[in-house]
C-alpha cells in the first residue's frame, strides 16, 4: 500500500486548513480527512472550460475564473481559446499558486506565464463587481469552480455567489450572449430554479471526474445572458 506523503499546508482566509499530500503520482488537496481536489479526478474541471468555450464561439474570449484549484480549467481554457483570448484567475490562497510553481511544477508546464493568462489573488466576487459596476469590461463568460459548489461551502461568504443576489451580480457582469458555467460535486435542484429566475436561458450537464467515464458524476450549469 502506498502511503501518503504531506507536502505543504495552506490556510485559507477566514476558514480551515488545506493540506496538500502526495500519493504516489498524484496529488491530493486535503481539507481535514476530505479530499478536495486531486490530479486523478481532473475531467468534470477541464470540462468546465471546454464546454463553456464550446458554448460562446468567439475568436477573442474574455473569461473569468474563480478558483485556480490545481488548475485543470485554467489550462483547458488556454489550450482550446486562440491568441486573443484571455482568462482571469481569482485565487484568495496564495500558497496555492506556491505549490503550483513549486511541487506541481510539471504538472503546471507554463500556463502561469502565459500571456493570455491573469493571476489575480482576490475574492472572485470582487471581480465580478469590477465588471458589473463599469470598473473592468465585462467578461464573455465567469466560470465559478468555488468550494464544491452552491451546497458544499468551504469557506465563509462563498455562499453569496449563488444566492439570488450573487447570480444577479455576476449576471450583469456577463456581455450580452454571456454564459455563467458552475461547477458542483452534486446536483442543486433549489439553484438551478434561482438561475432561471434571474432571468438566465439555464443547460445543466452531468460529467464524470474522470475522462474513462468513471468516478463520481459532477453537474455544470451553463446559464446564458440574453442578447
Amino acid at each position: 500500500m502506498i502511503p501518503r506523503e504531506h507536502i505543504a499546508t495552506a490556510q485559507i482566509p477566514g476558514g480551515d486548513t488545506l493540506e496538500l499530500v502526495r500519493h504516489g503520482r498524484d496529488f491530493i488537496v486535503m481539507l481535514g480527512r476530505n479530499e478536495l481536489m486531486g490530479t486523478r479526478m481532473q475531467f468534470s474541471e477541464e470540462q468546465l472550460a471546454e464546454l463553456t468555450l464550446e458554448r460562446l464561439q468567439t475568436p477573442k474570449p474574455r473569461l473569468l475564473v474563480g478558483g485556480y484549484g490545481l488548475g485543470f480549467t485554467l489550462r483547458a481554457a488556454l489550450r482550446l481559446m486562440g491568441p486573443q483570448g484571455s482568462v482571469t484567475v481569482a485565487e484568495i490562497v496564495p500558497d496555492i499558486l506556491d505549490w503550483a510553481r513549486g511541487p506541481m511544477a510539471e504538472l503546471t508546464g507554463n500556463s502561469l506565464r502565459d500571456p493570455r493568462a491573469k493571476i489575480e489573488l482576490c475574492d472572485v466576487a470582487a471581480l465580478i463587481d469590477d465588471a458589473m459596476d463599469g470598473t473592468s469590461p465585462p467578461y464573455d463568460a465567469i466560470l465559478l469552480d468555488v468550494d464544491n459548489g452552491p451546497d458544499g461551502i468551504v469557506r465563509d461568504g462563498n455562499e453569496r455567489l449563488y444566492t439570488r443576489t450573487g447570480i444577479g451580480r455576476a449576471r450583469d457582469a456577463l456581455a450580452p450572449g454571456g454564459l455563467l458555467a458552475v461547477w458542483s460535486a452534486a446536483p442543486d435542484h433549489k439553484f438551478a430554479r434561482r438561475l432561471k429566475d434571474a432571468g438566465l436561458d439555464v443547460e445543466e450537464r452531468t460529467v464524470r471526474a474522470r475522462p474513462n467515464n468513471k468516478g463520481p458524476r459532477h453537474t455544470i450549469w451553463f446559464a446564458r445572458k440574453g442578447p
